[in-house]
Order: C-alpha cells, then structure tokens, then sequence
C-alpha cells in the first residue's frame, strides 16, 4: 500500500449539503431558514443562550454556570514546607508573623496549613484551620497546634448557620466588647 492508495472508509465522508440551488434540491429559496425575522438574515440570531429577552436558563440556575457564591470562605494556603523554609525551631509562626516572612497577603484573611512537604523543627502553629495530615506532622516534630475562630462578618455573618452555643458565646463575646 502506499500514500497515494490511502482512502476513507466507505460512508466516513459525506459532502455538505448545498442550500438554495433551486426547488428540485429540497433545500431552494428561503433554504431552511423560514421567510424573514433574525433567524433568516445572515449573522443571524443572538448566541446559544439567547431566549428572547427572557432570563437565560443558564442564568437561571446557578449550578449549571455563571454563579459565583459569595458566602464563600476563601483561605489563604501555607504548606508544611514553607513553614520550615522560612521559621527556626521554636519560633511562633502566626498570621501576622507568616504575613511578615511573605508567606501570606493579609494577616486578616484565614489561612489553613496543608500538610505538603517535611517538617522537622518544633514550631507553636496558630492559624484558622489545619488539614489532618498537617496537625500531625507539627505534633509529630514536637510543635503545637492552636486553630483561631473564624471572624464572619457581613453577610457571611448573618447567613452562616451557627450553633445555638455558638451564637450565645459570640453574643457574649459582643456583650462583653
């Protein structure tokens, strides 16, 4: 066999089918497309999400696309090995000092540690949440863990579900400010 013997299977390539080449094509004058309106004209209609003014079904529900939620906690990420890289052994390694070290943006924003990477030296961890892995790597190198309350304010505040303890603490909290 050779290059130029190469062919597509039979059936595997159709040819395109001509519209508006007269009535005995099936496909003549208005060539499938109705008499006049935006569908007829060329560049016609408005996009796949178009219905006519109404609010898109894709707008509509917001699982399907275009939501964004905005009750969402966004944390700020830190690894083991960035801990290790840039605090000595026994250090306090905090929001603010990491923020310090360039380590995080805002010392306000939540930060979570992550368990990548190796730890070896005893630090006093306090962030807003651990993962499992990274708890016990810090407990491990002989360091401790202190998890910070997250603050929720705004609308966060008021539509995050709190536990009836909860809520009486933080309006104690509030009381006693």
């Amino acid at each position: 066999m050779k290059l130029h013997e190469l062919r597509p299977d039979e059936g595997a390539t159709k040819k395109r089918k001509r519209v508006g080449r007269g009535i005995s094509a099936g496909q003549g004058k208005t060539a499938g497309r109705g008499t006049k309106g935006q569908g007829a004209r060329t560049g016609g209609g408005k996009g796949p999400y178009f219905e006519g003014g109404q609010l898109p079904l894709v707008r509509r529900l917001p699982f399907k696309r275009g939501f964004t939620n905005i009750f969402r906690v966004e944390y700020q990420e830190v690894n083991l090995d960035d801990l290790a890289r840039v605090f000595q052994a026994d250090e306090q390694a905090t929001p603010e000092t990491m923020a310090e070290r360039g380590l995080v943006r805002k010392p306000t924003d939540p930060v979570v540690v992550l368990g990548r990477g190796e730890l070896s030296i005893p630090l006093q961890v306090t962030a807003h949440r651990f993962s499992k892995s990274a708890q016990e790597a810090i407990e491990k190198a002989g360091g401790s863990v202190q998890t910070v309350e997250l603050e929720l304010t705004g609308a966060l505040a008021t539509v995050k579900k709190l536990r009836k303890d909860q809520l009486a603490q933080l309006r104690e909290r509030r009381a006693s400010e």
